[in-house]
Order: C-alpha cells, then sequence, then structure tokens
C-alpha cells in the first residue's frame, strides 16, 4: 500500500474524533447563547439570531419562538436538508430533543445521514423522495406525526410554493419558508408550476426557483398564520400560527421586516460565481416566466422592473 494513502486512512479515525469535538464545542456555544438571549427583550427575531447548525442564525430564532410559545409537540419536518448537518432543526433536536423527520430528494445524502454518528443518537427519521404537490401530503403522513406539528421548515429551491400550498391539512405551529430575494417585496410571484423543476437545470444562474416573500404571505395569512419576521440575511420568513401570539411574540408587516438576500449566489453560464446583487441578479432571468398566485396572470422577471 502507498505510505502516503496508507497515513490518510490512518487519520480517518482521528479526523472524526475531532469532527464530533468540534460539534461538543458549537453545542456548548449554543448552549450559552440560547441562555444568554433568554435575558433579551426584544421582539424583532434578528436580535435572537446565532448559528449552530443552521446556515445563517436560524438556530437562534428558532430557540426564541419555541421558548415563548405554546408548543403542544415537540416534532418538526423539514425539506431540503441535503445531508441535514446544516440546517434549521438539527441544534433544535440535539439540544431539546425534539423529533424529526426529514425529506432530501438524493438518496446519497439520506444514506450520508443515517450514517453520521449523531443520527443513531436522536429521534430522526429520514426519508430520500423528490418532493412534489402530489407526492407531498403522503410522504408527510409517513411521519405518523400529528399535524398540528411543532414546525415546518420548507426550502428545497424549487417549487415551494406550490409545495406548502398541497399541505393545507397540517397546522405546523411555526412555519419557516425560504423566500427568494430576486423577486422583490412587491409582487406575490413564484416560477410556475414543473413537478421536476431542478434550480440549476433550469437556469444556470441558480436564482430562478421559488417564490417572492409576497406570495408565502398570501398563502400563510390565508391559512391563519402571522408573519413575525425574517433573517437578517434575507433568506428566511417565519410564521406563526396566529392564536398562538403573545406579548413575546408579536406580528409584523412586510414592509417592515423584509430584507433583501444580501448574499451572491447568482453564477455564469459556466458554473462561476458572478457576484451579480440587488436587482442585477434578474437580468439573466429576465426572459423568464413567473405566476401571480393571487390573480393566476403570468409574467416575466422583466415585469418585476429594475429596483429592488
Amino acid at each position: 500500500m502507498n505510505n502516503n494513502l496508507k497515513k490518510l486512512i490512518d487519520a480517518v479515525p482521528r479526523l472524526m474524533k475531532l469532527s464530533r469535538r468540534l460539534d461538543e464545542v458549537q453545542m456548548n456555544q449554543g448552549l450559552i447563547l440560547s441562555e444568554l438571549h433568554r435575558q433579551k427583550h426584544s421582539h424583532a427575531l434578528t436580535d435572537y439570531e446565532f448559528k449552530v447548525f443552521s446556515q445563517w442564525g436560524e438556530d437562534g430564532i428558532l430557540q426564541f419562538l419555541t421558548g415563548n410559545l405554546e408548543i403542544a409537540n415537540r416534532t418538526f419536518i423539514e425539506f431540503g436538508v441535503e445531508d441535514f448537518y446544516e440546517s434549521n432543526c438539527r441544534f433544535l433536536m440535539t439540544k431539546d430533543l425534539w423529533q424529526g423527520y426529514v425529506i432530501d430528494g438524493s438518496p446519497a445524502n439520506v444514506a450520508t445521514l443515517e450514517a453520521s454518528d449523531f443520527f443513531w443518537k436522536y429521534p430522526l427519521t429520514a426519508k430520500a423522495s423528490f418532493i412534489t404537490r402530489e407526492n407531498v401530503a403522503a410522504l408527510l403522513d409517513e411521519s405518523g406525526f400529528d399535524k398540528d406539528l411543532g414546525i415546518l421548515s420548507v426550502d428545497i429551491d424549487g417549487v415551494d410554493y406550490f409545495v406548502l400550498e398541497a399541505l393545507s391539512q397540517w397546522r405546523p405551529r411555526i412555519l419557516v419558508v425560504e423566500y427568494n430575494g430576486v423577486f422583490g417585496i412587491e409582487r406575490p410571484v413564484s416560477v410556475p408550476y414543473l413537478a421536476n423543476f431542478q434550480r440549476t437545470a433550469r437556469h444556470a444562474s441558480n436564482t430562478y426557483y421559488g417564490a417572492s416573500l409576497a406570495a408565502f404571505f398570501h398563502l400563510a395569512t390565508s391559512r391563519g398564520y402571522a408573519l413575525v419576521g425574517v433573517n437578517s440575511v434575507g433568506s428566511n420568513a417565519f410564521f406563526v400560527r396566529r392564536e398562538l401570539l403573545n406579548d413575546r411574540v408579536r406580528e409584523t408587516s412586510l414592509a417592515a421586516c423584509y430584507r433583501n438576500s444580501c448574499f451572491r449566489e447568482a453564477r455564469d453560464a459556466d458554473g462561476r460565481l458572478s457576484f451579480l446583487s440587488g436587482a442585477q441578479r434578474r437580468a439573466p432571468i429576465s426572459h423568464l416566466p413567473l405566476v401571480d398566485v393571487v390573480s393566476g396572470a403570468t409574467l416575466t422577471v422583466s415585469d418585476l422592473g429594475s429596483g429592488e
């Protein structure tokens, strides 16, 4: 055996142990931050942000919400988690022992999750399935959870609006949705429904997907939810069942809380980051169709204008 290869193989157990230790350090930091944030008196979700396993500050926001809302069932369902290492609900599961059910379209991602050193430790079930509006209700039924769910987190970078629309029977206490800041705040729009929608295949820029915050606002409020805020980078919105609002968790308006996405994930035709920001991101996809989810009218991205 090649000596360098042998050294690499011998190093694997040490690297895995180091990864576990890093997770423990992150967990301890999260525990400290959770306790410190309990002393705050702000009503703005962004004031409670911190990151342990979430992509941005969602871990802190969910700690605030779950700590100040009446939650009957400590259960969560999260879509589009890849291998769940970076996700909205992992910290909630490991810190507060919430029971989870996660879905990802890649069998390889789910296999990686099930082989992880934390999967066996916690009440978590994983399902490999490509989600559509036709199958999503049946997939969630497989969780065995009561429809009075603790948290539903939707992030599939595709036809998220239509998938969520198909879940009218589910009543999560907290709803987390990823919105597309490229589409701005004014119009309740989504990419048109396509069962096999895949973000990169649909357009190389990776910016043509999902729905505007106004679209999710329309759907959620029609089902008795109140918008309570968005994260600071402008990617995830948080809704709460209206009857659960209280002095700590308050409703806000689109105009008051909206944040356009600050991250620059747009890519060129060769797959390289183009670093476009703001309304510049609309130019490469200006010809592509959108649907107004309120009126049903079809428009194009260019109809959104040049502002943010």
